[in-house]
């Protein structure tokens, strides 16, 4: 696991946790991590491609670096880093939550019997297709550098930890106040399970791919982000 702090330190803390995949140093990982750092004194991490289990390789080393933030700190996370983040609970939980594109769960293409067998082998190498890498999935703006450096295998490990940390979300209570942004023709993650854990009205839905700091519509949204991520629901417009 990687991090990188940059912002005003005399700024609010932001845990900003990266999806599956994401680089710190992407041309559109930068324009998000860039603009939320124009208010808030930013923490991004980004995770390990492959774990073999979701606590020890996800969840608590995120829980040590928000352990280094202020109480109060605000919290954003893409996909795989929102599935995280749903976990921060008690002392670690955040002020507030901004989720873009929760992996919360699996789009119905990959769910079924097949998928189940997989996620059981031992496999802890990169050997499972997964058809991520792809510009019209991930948005318009992904660069081929981003293209080209992002996984398009998966580890069955990975699989199984992120479907058995999925599955264990219906015993975590929904934040109240969480909003959520997402696009509604997602290829990666499914939509509806960001439905399930976030009203309506604290939901943002953009035009674009997977990523929003990939999607043409990301600079419409950059002060909307910057608003909820200070404010929680009341900085929506």
């Amino acid at each position: 696991m990687e991090t990188e702090t940059l912002g005003d330190p005399a700024d609010p803390d932001l845990a900003c946790v990266l999806g599956w995949g994401n680089r710190l140093d992407h041309e559109n990982v930068r324009w998000l991590l860039e603009t939320l750092a124009a208010d808030s004194r930013v923490t991004a991490v980004q995770i390990p491609i492959t774990v073999t289990d979701f606590e020890a390789g996800y969840l608590d080393p995120v829980r040590e670096v928000v352990d280094g933030l202020d109480d109060d700190y605000r919290f954003v996370g893409h996909s795989t880093g929102g599935l995280i983040g749903a976990y921060l609970r008690g002392e670690a939980a955040p002020a507030t939550r901004t989720y873009l594109s929760p992996w919360w769960g699996m789009v119905p293409e990959t769910a079924g019997p097949i998928f189940d067998l997989v996620t059981r082998l031992p496999i802890s190498r990169r050997v499972v297709p997964v058809g991520t890498a792809d510009r019209d999935a991930l948005g318009a703006l992904a660069t081929d550098r981003q293209i080209r450096e992002g996984p398009d295998r998966a580890a069955p490990t990975f699989l199984r930890e992120a479907a058995r940390a999925q599955a264990g979300l219906a015993a975590v209570d929904p934040d109240p106040d969480a909003v959520a942004f997402c696009t509604l023709t997602d290829r990666i993650v499914d939509p509806r399970r960001v439905g399930d854990r976030v009203e309506a009205e604290r939901t943002v839905l953009y035009d674009g791919g997977h990523e929003l700091f990939s999607s043409p519509s990301r600079d419409e949204h950059a002060s909307t982000l910057r608003a909820v991520v200070r404010e929680g629901p009341a900085g929506l417009p």
